[in-house]
């Protein structure tokens, strides 16, 4: 039992050694050799994530009050408390695991934004993933779901381009935006069937 445990500890280590090394070396891949004559559009980019996010289920909620259509209410209910939970699990991790961002810990990596809380998880791809992820399930369609999972990508790749998260935070922001939308979606629809 000893042995295992001791075989576990080791395995453990060495995958999160490996983990890390892929994480900082993809990053200063995306970082340091990025177009910066992109830097500007995707800072553009980034600043979007949260406005967009909060405003979507806005949007679907006042067109469902201006139409007096119950449904489209629900769904604006629906996208507004996916984006709101994946926020409030994002900024509890991030305060509890507390990982530095990675300019700070690599002064290599150029910083093109300005961050005040911890890197992990991504809070911009978390709310971008959640709004796009809430509007795809409740609009089923190509001209919904494309352009909003364009945009969810373009604001995660941003985070690294700008130099301001790994790329294990943004997967993580996309693992818990998805997350958080599904489980509220599924929470609608046994809401629903339950009456």
């Amino acid at each position: 039992m000893k042995k295992t445990i001791v075989f576990t500890f080791f395995i453990f280590f060495y995958v999160n050694c490996f983990s890390q090394n892929i994480d900082i070396n993809l990053l200063k891949d995306i970082n340091i050799n990025r177009n910066k004559n992109l830097d500007k559009s995707f800072k553009f980019i980034t600043n979007t994530a949260t406005p967009l996010s909060f405003a979507i289920p806005l949007g679907v909620f006042a067109t469902g009050l201006i139409r007096k259509e119950k449904e489209l209410i629900n769904k604006g209910y629906v996208t507004g408390a996916s984006v709101i939970l994946a926020a409030s699990i994002t900024t509890t991790l991030k305060y509890v695991i507390n990982r530095k961002r990675p300019y700070l810990s690599y002064p290599e990596i150029d910083k093109q934004a300005k961050e005040g809380s911890p890197s992990f998880p991504s809070g911009h791809t978390t709310v971008a993933f959640a709004a796009a992820t809430s509007l795809s399930l409740n609009f089923p369609k190509a001209y919904v779901i494309v352009p909003a999972y364009i945009w969810a990508g373009s604001v995660a790749y941003s985070r690294m381009h700008l130099g301001v998260h790994y790329p294990s935070d943004v997967l993580a922001g996309i693992v818990i935006g998805v997350g958080s939308s599904f489980l509220c979606y599924k929470a609608q629809n046994w809401f629903i069937n339950k009456k």
